[in-house]
């Protein structure tokens, strides 16, 4: 069951109205070869087996799919888990990690360049440099590098170079900023592994055809469960979107499968202090693609705002912005708050501490009313370990009983 609008990325690089590649003419050389290459490596034999052989025993998929029993009952659907915290490294961010320094390895690079927010991609391509042994620079904001300690540790232990960026609000989008300066400057030696699906035509197709595995995963796992191979829902938060390109990726022209993304509203979505950019955001250009931007009248970026780490983005990547302006995928924004009590209720009923971003996906149920016989997907996208120090900090201040 499929309607006729396109979800998938077009030749010319584009999801409906957005994507593309606008980047500098010093760039041009590096994007053109990844683009021009990077599916007939990906489709080889050897690459194939490579990346699949990694993703089970490395990474240790399949992640599994849990039947979350109490949220079950307290929402009246049957309310899945796709636990993409239980990967190595803790979240989703490997698959695309791995993916990526399988072709960097066939195109020759010798040096790896990331940006990070929440510190999730950072560790994942520390991880996977360190497996192939291969130089690592990580650019984090400087203010993430203070809130995601345990995550820089672990760059660090991996070999990885940890650069903080210093411009603007010092989160993800300053990051990505530096990650390009260094890119334009090394372009001959340096891949860059792009985190979520955002950035210039391939880069956003690319990451999303690694986070694939995700939706691949959920068909079979919920036939094996329920005896239908798709959900009536998946639900995902989402940053620039690589976990929720993911989730999607085999729904995405199946209208029996509802879509819903979860932005972070932060203090409020009309406060001034907010990463909702389906809603605050307009049409623009941002890290090499047209999407919705979080921009004043005359194009400069608004700085974003979120607990979250890994939520902050004032973008968001161009196929979702594509879902979201042809009503395809839904979009609820959670607070600040809200995402605390998700993480508050998850870890006490079902015994799982989620990272700050999913717990945005999370506090999406209390927005949504379910039938009975509904099955809710959720992708867990990465555990709560690196957010302690967060958590402990907000329940005390906000004098929280536990």
């Amino acid at each position: 069951m499929s309607n006729k609008i396109s979800y998938h990325v077009s030749e010319s690089g584009h999801y409906g109205e957005f994507g593309g590649a606008y980047i500098p003419e010093m760039l041009y050389a590096n994007v053109e070869e990844i683009r021009t290459k990077y599916l007939d490596i990906i489709a080889e034999p050897d690459f194939q087996e490579e990346f699949y052989s990694l993703l089970k025993d490395y990474v240790g998929r399949p992640s599994p799919l849990y039947l979350a029993k109490t949220l079950s009952e307290k929402y009246g659907a049957n309310i899945y888990l796709k636990r993409e915290d239980l990967n190595h490294t803790g979240a989703h961010k490997i698959n695309n990690t791995i993916g990526q320094i399988l072709l960097a390895k066939r195109l020759g690079k010798k040096r790896i360049i990331a940006e990070t927010g929440a510190g999730q991609h950072g560790v994942a391509t520390a991880t996977v440099c360190a497996l192939m042994n291969l130089e690592c620079i990580v650019y984090m904001g400087a203010v993430d590098i203070v809130r995601q300690a345990p995550n820089v540790a672990r760059m660090q232990m991996l070999g990885a170079k940890v650069v903080p960026a210093e411009s603007g609000s010092k989160t993800l989008k300053d990051a990505t900023n530096e990650a390009i300066r260094d890119w334009i400057n090394n372009a001959e030696t340096t891949h860059y592994i792009i985190g979520s699906a955002i950035g210039p035509h391939p880069y956003p197709d690319m990451v999303t055809r690694f986070q694939a595995i995700v939706s691949e995963e959920i068909q079979w796992q919920l036939k094996e469960k329920t005896g239908k191979d798709h959900p009536d829902y998946v639900i995902a938060c989402v940053g620039g979107g690589s976990n929720a390109a993911g989730a999607f990726y085999q729904f995405l022209h199946d209208d029996r499968v509802k879509l819903i993304l979860a932005e972070a509203a932060g203090k409020g979505i009309d406060s001034g202090h907010s990463a909702a950019t389906s809603i605050l955001g307009t049409k623009g250009i941002i890290h090499g693609c047209m999407t919705l931007l979080m921009q004043t009248a005359d194009g400069q970026i608004v700085e974003p705002y979120s607990l979250s780490a890994g939520l902050d983005y004032p973008g968001i990547g161009p196929m979702h912005a594509h879902l979201i302006k042809s009503g395809r995928a839904t979009v609820y924004a959670a607070t600040d708050d809200e995402a605390m009590q998700a993480v508050i209720q998850l870890s006490r009923s079902e015994g799982i501490i989620p990272a700050l971003e999913t717990a945005h996906a999370l506090a999406i149920l209390d927005r949504k009313p379910f039938k009975k016989d509904d099955n809710v997907v959720v992708n867990l996208s990465g555990r709560g370990d690196k957010d302690l120090n967060t958590y402990l900090t907000y329940i005390e201040d906000h004098k929280i009983q536990l």
